[in-house]
């Protein structure tokens, strides 16, 4: 049995927009045993795809923290060494990073990457021994599909299938509440947000409408906001930090999303769930996202929607 190994470590939007690429290899290698690299944080939610045969989880983001420690310096031989544990048919970067390309060459086995004109770190390609010409200007879910497709001899058709389903999340796991939208207020760019006060009015407008709104956080400051939203929200639910895996249950269960361009975004359009997306500090083009459900898209860099047309999106998004 093949083993070939996906590099693709972060960030959260980045790693769901690889699902699609995956999803397509199982169906073109049903023999080959699927690997992933990818940071900690986000192992939970890659191993809900059912095309995972194993995880390779490292900790860059934690051990850049501490990185003269000599538990940190432990903990990263002991990935690299299980790392070189596979002798891999095939690697595939799919990030194309200098940092991810540096993993592929510490890996065994065959790398295939994006040629120096496919990617923002062109010395990454020097680390690949096959390199493919992928576009710039395409959505990064196609530029996965795409490339994956090229590294193992087959071209992607269709639409993307994430590989994660909504109606399994909900039944291994239980929704917060029965009826609830949740808000994805928070974003680690601060010209992604959208001001606090129309996060309330949008708020007060779902729960006119009977239903309850659920804001998840992710950092000390994003429950900050979370908590100054809710408190003018009577019955809002700030639940405490959990891993991707039950905060893809909490989405999952929901009636909808209302979110700004985060990568929870992204996970939202993956499940299905009916979504309003606010773009305001980046371009919707290229990272705009994708799935099968109900979607619809405001704004643009320097232009966010206002709350009424928010409001009327997401009651049409509900109707779909």
């Amino acid at each position: 049995m093949p083993d070939i190994l996906f590099i693709k470590t972060s960030s959260l939007g980045d790693v769901i927009h690889h699902m699609p690429a995956l999803t397509e290899a199982r169906a073109a290698r049903p023999g080959a045993r699927f690997a992933w690299l990818v940071e900690e944080a986000f192992a939970p939610l890659v191993r809900l795809h059912p095309a995972v045969d194993a995880v390779v989880p490292v900790a860059s983001r934690r051990w850049r923290k501490s990185w003269y420690g000599p538990a940190t310096w432990s903990e990263i031989a002991a990935s690299l060494r299980a790392l070189r544990a596979v002798d891999y048919e095939t690697i595939i970067d799919t990030q194309g990073l200098l940092r991810t390309g540096l993993l592929a060459r510490i890996a065994r086995g065959t790398r295939h990457g994006y040629d120096a004109g496919s990617i923002r770190e062109p010395f990454a390609s020097v680390f690949y021994n096959v390199r493919h010409t992928v576009s710039r200007d395409l959505h990064a879910v196609e530029r996965n599909r795409i490339l994956t497709g090229l590294a193992l001899g087959y071209a992607p058709k269709g639409a993307p299938d994430f590989g994660l389903e909504r109606a399994r999340l909900e039944k291994s796991g239980k929704p917060q509440k029965a009826s609830y939208v949740v808000l994805l207020h928070s974003t680690a760019q601060p010209q992604k947000e959208w001001p606090v006060d129309n996060w309330i009015a949008l708020g007060r407008a779902i729960q006119r409408q009977g239903l309850d709104v659920v804001l998840p956080w992710g950092t000390p400051a994003e429950r900050a906001r979370a908590e100054q939203i809710a408190a003018s929200l009577p019955g809002a639910g700030v639940p405490e930090r959990a891993p991707l895996d039950r905060v893809a249950q909490l989405i999952g269960g929901a009636h909808s999303v209302v979110g700004v361009d985060t990568g929870l975004l992204h996970l939202a359009a993956a499940l299905g769930v009916p979504l309003v997306a606010i773009f305001s500090g980046s371009q919707p083009v290229l990272t705009r996202p994708v799935g099968n459900g109900p979607l619809n898209v405001l704004g643009a860099p320097g232009a966010p929607p206002g709350v009424q047309d928010v409001i009327a999106a997401w009651q049409q998004t509900g109707r779909d």
